[in-house]
This record gives C-alpha cells, structure tokens and sequence, in this order.
C-alpha cells in the first residue's frame, strides 16, 4: 500500500498570530509609526496616556485598511462600483487617479418634446 495525503485546511497558513496577514502587518507597522509621531507629538505636552490611544488608533485604521473589504451594499453608487474589493486597493486607484490630475465628465441628455 502506498502513502495516502490526508486533506488539510491551508487557507490561514499565511497569518501570522492568527489575525495579520502579511499585508495587514504591513499596514498595521506603518499606520502606527505614524501614530508614534504623533505620539512623540502628544507626549511632549505631558499627555502620555493620549498618545499611546492614538498609536492604538492609527495602527487599527492600518489594519482595517489592510484587511477589510469594501461592502457590496446596493443602496450606494460608489459600492456598487467597488464592492468586494481591498480597501487598500481602492484608496490606490483613488490617489493614481488624482495625481494623473484626471476628471469625470457626465452628460445629461435632454429629450427634446415634440408639440402637437
């Protein structure tokens, strides 16, 4: 008889402690180091504990933004558009798009009446 695979589960193999994936990890690090600098900010007029509540802040935002998906709610315009899609992979386009210094253009056509 030859050796037999037993099936597994391999979808959370790539987080790390069980919630980052690497992308969120990057996030989360980046959004907090912003958050430090603010923190540094904060803590030079002696409020230590506010500082430390906007690293956690900042570094939460970092996460959601690594992690999260827009939802698909069809009551909006904008999330039927993008529902489904990373977060972060919105606010890119959204950045590119702007800096390419691009504009929408929307026309409305007038039905023209005919009098009798």
């Amino acid at each position: 008889m030859g050796p037999y695979n037993i099936p597994r589960n391999v979808s959370d193999e790539g987080r790390i402690l069980f919630i980052f994936t690497g992308k969120s990890m990057i996030y989360t690090a980046v959004a907090a180091g912003i958050g430090f600098i603010f923190y540094l900010i904060i803590n030079a007029f002696g409020a230590k504990m506010i500082g430390m509540l906007v690293v956690a802040i900042f570094a939460l935002i970092g996460f959601c933004i690594g992690t999260f998906k827009v939802p698909d709610i069809g009551a909006f315009a904008f999330t039927k558009k993008v529902g489904g899609e990373s977060i972060d992979d919105v606010i890119i386009r959204a950045i590119r798009f702007k800096k390419a210094k691009n504009k929408i253009y929307t026309y409305e056509m007038e039905e023209e009446t005919k009098d009798e």
